[in-house]
């Protein structure tokens, strides 16, 4: 009910092909007051980039009919309309189109073969009128060819099921320009869209391939081209209060182009650009940028092409349709000049003249042979076509528009409509002279593996302000090694701080998320970046204490040897046979193997030494305290013997004592073969004591054997300690007993105080403990009970009598 929408232009045909492009960018606003019908829309800025758009078009209908071997005798026409780049003028135009379906008047004879509506759809050229055109003429397969709207949406057959292009989809795309913002180390990034279904989904996919890539968006804003004042400047104080140093233009050219005059006049330099395929190839965008805002942007774009004879056919239509009225080409405000008409704009530099946006003429041109061999499929072409065949767009959207080639390139669309992902990346690289240079500096191919995808010529590039070096912008650091990444509260994953690793653990990687524990026999180093291995500690004799305690132990043995050595030169004396001379040398003989076990506590513990030290210890010692218990018993029994009708002597002889020792280390020889068969000591690394250390120890076994033998021990040095004590007091002018009292005394004691100090004292210190405790209580016994002795046979032989032993004559000497 509308007024008609008469095409900006046309040609008659056999089969017509609907054109939309915007040959305004914008439009004016208008107050409908709805009293009464609203007035056309006011489309402003004639946009020339789609014009030639436009012709790219015309070049591949005017080829095709030209042809002989595709569609021959079949002329294509065309109906191009200008939807100003406004959706609802688009669905208009798209209806305009479609409703060719009314009633044509022929002779009842003629037949009615040809078709009223158009056939396929060229254009739009943004992704939010294309949702909007493809919704309205999808129920009726109309097929609709983009070469430029990439939203990801489109790929939608559900929605969309007569949508193509031969543009890839913004989902590569956008996959693209994150794994390329990843590729330079930029983790802190800002981005700017544009406020329609392009930049929205555009940047959705962008920031979800980002977010799986460790790239975090500082801010994201939306802008469109109609916008107020007040929302740009808004943009441009976001910019400025950022830290990042890289922004994302997912923009239309138009909106880039109101934008960027903006920032110039803020001058919103330094930044890095990376920049969506709308814009990062447009030369007029370029030509705009007088104040180097975009210099060093980097993006992705269509790949480079050539389309034969287009430039000319360009350059001839402008001819012909400004002819004498085109004095921009050929003239300046201070010399203006006409033109004559036969002027040659070969070589001239204007906006109707270049070429730079080939690979968009391309597509268009794809896009118009695509349906060209569909219908040439369809009319089943050989040398001449079937012109009888009722055409309708149902069929052309089902035919199979699979694999054709143009200009030597393959195309062909995929089961969505799309066709291969693949792009040239784009470097801006100013020249002397002003004028930038877009230098393809790598290349993108989704078709290839993952990790092949992206390929980069980085010695070539230029960055903003240009520079050679790649710009920097994280929220954070990296974190070296030997630390970890904490975030910081309230702020996205790229903003964290970095903290030095616990002892113990290390990162060897940049970035770590967390730190790593070492295996138990290695410890962190001081850079927390490398695990070395323990220091393994043990009592050696190299060291100080361990030196010291052999000192000690050799020194007791030395000892021990000089009183045997004395008590054998002087074993006739009455001294030394007093109370059994024989249990004298067996006990000088025991302590000497007490001094020298102590020496099996030095060293490192192997399989042997820890069997041995323990087994060596238990025996020796208690051989030795048997026979102080035996010579205790034979003092006791002694003066007891001397009582009237006593036989104690005949039940405590020689061989009685013999035999008491024996039992006695029998005993606690057959608790140690116990303990050896059932849970022997074994060497153990201790990674508990110390913790940047390995103390080498050995392990009990079983704690109930150790602590069996040493009760043993204890019980057998508490009976000898009573039965001593009970001795004190008997009379003689050397009572032996009071010395072995005083020796018990001292062995008790120390061995008492070792139990606490060895259960609280760490690693190797436990074990000097324990050979402390041997080597004093040795000592003990030494000096206790036989130094009197030697002193008197060296220092006062005239006591060493018998006579004097037995307190008779000379007076006592002094206890």
């Amino acid at each position: 009910i509308g007024d008609p929408d008469n095409p900006q232009l046309s040609r008659d045909g056999d089969i017509i092909l609907g054109g939309m492009f915007s040959f305004h960018s914008s439009w004016n606003d208008r107050k409908d007051t709805y009293m009464q019908k609203p007035l056309p829309l006011q489309c402003t800025s004639f946009n020339s980039r789609e014009f030639r758009v436009a012709q790219a078009m015309l070049f591949a209908i005017e080829e095709i009919n030209n042809s002989t071997d595709l569609l021959p005798g079949v002329s294509l026409g065309y109906k191009m309309y200008d939807t100003c780049g406004s959706i609802a003028q688009s669905i208009k135009v798209a209806l305009a189109l479609m409703n060719g379906n009314q009633i044509i008047f022929t002779a009842p004879e003629a037949p009615c073969t040809k078709p009223a509506q158009v056939q396929a759809i060229i254009g739009e050229t943004s992704s939010s009128p294309c949702m909007a055109i493809a919704t309205v003429i999808g129920p009726f397969y109309i097929p609709m060819i983009s070469h430029l709207a990439t939203c990801a949406c489109l790929s939608d057959k559900t929605k969309y099921p007569s949508f193509l292009r031969t543009i890839p989809s913004d989902y590569y795309q956008s996959r693209a320009l994150a794994h390329l913002v990843k590729h330079f180390g930029w983790t802190w990034v800002g981005a700017i869209r544009t406020n329609d279904d392009y930049g929205n989904k555009g940047i959705a996919t962008f920031t979800e391939t980002a977010q799986q890539l460790g790239i975090c968006l500082e801010y994201s804003v939306s802008f469109f081209r109609t916008d107020p004042y007040e929302k740009i400047q808004k943009i441009i104080d976001i910019i400025k209060a950022s830290t990042s140093k890289v922004i994302i233009g997912f923009l239309s050219h138009f909106d880039m182009d109101v934008l960027l005059h903006e920032f110039s006049l803020n001058n919103l330099t330094g930044y890095q650009w990376i920049g969506s395929e709308s814009w990062i190839f447009d030369s007029q965008t370029a030509k705009m940028d007088i104040h180097h805002i975009l210099d060093g942007a980097i993006g992705l774009y269509i790949p480079k092409a050539h389309v034969t004879g287009l430039q000319e056919f360009m350059l001839n239509f402008w001819e012909t349709l400004f002819n004498c009225k085109f004095k921009e080409l050929k003239s300046t405000a201070e010399n203006p000049r006409e033109c004559t008409g036969h002027e040659d704009l070969t070589g001239v530099e204007n906006i109707f003249t270049d070429m730079s946006l080939m690979p968009m003429f391309n597509n268009v041109y794809k896009g118009v042979y695509a349906v060209a061999h569909a219908l040439h499929n369809i009319l089943n072409c050989n040398k001449t076509c079937e012109k009888n065949v009722q055409l309708d767009p149902f069929m052309v959207s089902l035919s199979k528009i699979i694999l054709f080639k143009s200009k030597g390139d393959e195309v062909y669309f995929d089961e969505n409509g799309d066709p291969a992902a693949k792009y040239d990346i784009i470097n801006w690289q100013p020249r002397k002279n002003g004028i930038v240079e877009f230098v393809t500096v790598g290349l993108y191919d989704a078709s290839l593996p993952p990790d092949k995808q992206l390929i980069l010529q980085n010695n070539s590039l230029i960055w903003a302000r240009n520079s050679k070096q790649v710009p920097v912008s994280v929220c954070s650091e990296k974190c070296p090694p030997g630390t970890r990444k904490v975030l910081q509260k309230g702020r996205p994953v790229c903003c964290y701080d970095c903290i030095r690793c616990a002892e113990g653990e290390i990162s060897n990687i940049t970035d770590s998320v967390t730190c790593l524990r070492c295996p138990p026999e290695f410890w962190s180093n001081e850079r927390r970046d490398t695990c070395i291995k323990k220091e393994a500690v043990f009592l050696s004799y190299e060291e100080i204490m361990g030196a010291l305690l052999t000192a000690a132990s050799l020194f007791g043995t030395c000892m021990t040897t000089g009183v045997a050595l004395i008590f054998f030169k002087y074993r006739t004396t009455p001294i030394v046979r007093a109370n059994n001379s024989e249990l004298s040398f067996l006990l000088l003989f025991s302590l000497t193997l007490c001094f020298l076990c102590s020496l099996t506590f030095i060293g490192q513990p192997s399989e042997w030494s820890c069997m041995l030290r323990h087994v060596a210890f238990g025996i020796t010692f208690v051989l030795c305290i048997s026979c102080v218990l035996g010579k205790t018993m034979v003092v006791l029994m002694a003066f007891r013997a001397t009582r009237p009708g006593s036989n104690v002597q005949k039940w405590f002889g020689p061989t009685q004592q013999r035999l008491c020792v024996t039992s006695f280390t029998l005993i606690q020889l057959i608790m140690c073969i116990i303990w050896l068969t059932v849970s022997p000591p074994f060497p153990f690394k201790n990674f508990k004591e110390f913790k940047d250390k390995i103390t080498l120890e050995c392990a009990l076994g079983t704690s109930l054997g150790y602590w069996a033998v040493l009760g043993y021990i204890g019980l057998l040095s508490v009976l000898c300690f009573i039965f001593a004590f009970l001795a004190r007091k008997l009379p003689d002018n050397f009572n032996e007993a009071k010395f072995i009292t005083f020796s018990m005394l001292i062995f008790c004691a120390v061995w008492i105080t070792f139990i606490p100090a060895y259960v609280s004292s760490p690693g190797k210190f436990s074990v000097a403990v324990e050979i402390f405790a041997i080597l004093a209580s040795s000592f003990g016994l030494l000096i206790c009970i036989f130094f009197p002795k030697c002193y008197i046979i060296l220092l006062k032989p005239e006591r060493n009598t018998k006579k004097n032993m037995m307190g008779k004559g000379a007076p006592r000497s002094p206890s």
